[in-house]
């Protein structure tokens, strides 16, 4: 993994050319739009949504897992993902859960939400993540799936957050060890 400082641009400069007609006069309209002065397509960005799952055993351990793929291969992160087209918050974090761990949900409640930073390819994907406290069907059947490289259950006393490597996440468990 490599250490890359990147410049953080303001989101609306990543897109050069209208959606709609392809043309290059897509200019900054205020600091949430542009708009095309060919076609009068006006275009407001607005953040993805994304889902994480704090989940707890009867042992007062929570499920960590490594990630299998960039960004930041190799490091911890919790359980979760994107929010697809036409999905509701707590489709995805079900959806999530069972493609990442084979886990299946049965109760969860909303925590709290973190404004971030996703980088994927040198794109900045500006995202709102949604922290879930989840219960699920039976806490010692899982296997570590998808874009997850492995998954445990580690007691809370020996999480350290700066061993995760989203910033969101880092955020995120840390909030979580210090208010619940």
């Amino acid at each position: 993994m490599h250490n890359r400082v990147m410049k953080i641009e303001h989101p609306l400069s990543q897109f050069l050319f209208c959606p709609k007609c392809g043309s290059g006069h897509f200019e900054i309209n205020d600091c949430k739009s542009k708009k095309c002065t060919k076609c009068g397509f006006e275009y407001y960005f607005n953040v993805s949504a994304a889902v994480a799952a704090l989940i707890l055993n009867s042992k007062n351990e929570l499920l960590i897992c490594k990630r299998a793929r960039d960004p930041a291969k190799g490091t911890l992160d919790l359980p979760g993902g994107f929010v697809d087209l036409e999905e509701s918050i707590e489709e995805a974090i079900a959806r999530e859960l069972k493609e990442e761990t084979g886990m299946q949900i049965t109760q969860t409640s909303y925590l709290f939400s973190l404004p971030n930073i996703y980088v994927y390819s040198d794109f900045q994907v500006h995202t709102i993540d949604l922290f879930f406290r989840c219960e699920v069907e039976n806490a010692e059947h899982f296997t570590a799936m998808d874009d997850v490289a492995s998954a445990s259950f580690i007691p809370l006393n020996q999480i350290h957050p700066e061993d995760f490597g989203l910033e969101s996440i880092k955020k995120g468990v840390s909030k979580f060890l210090k208010e619940y």
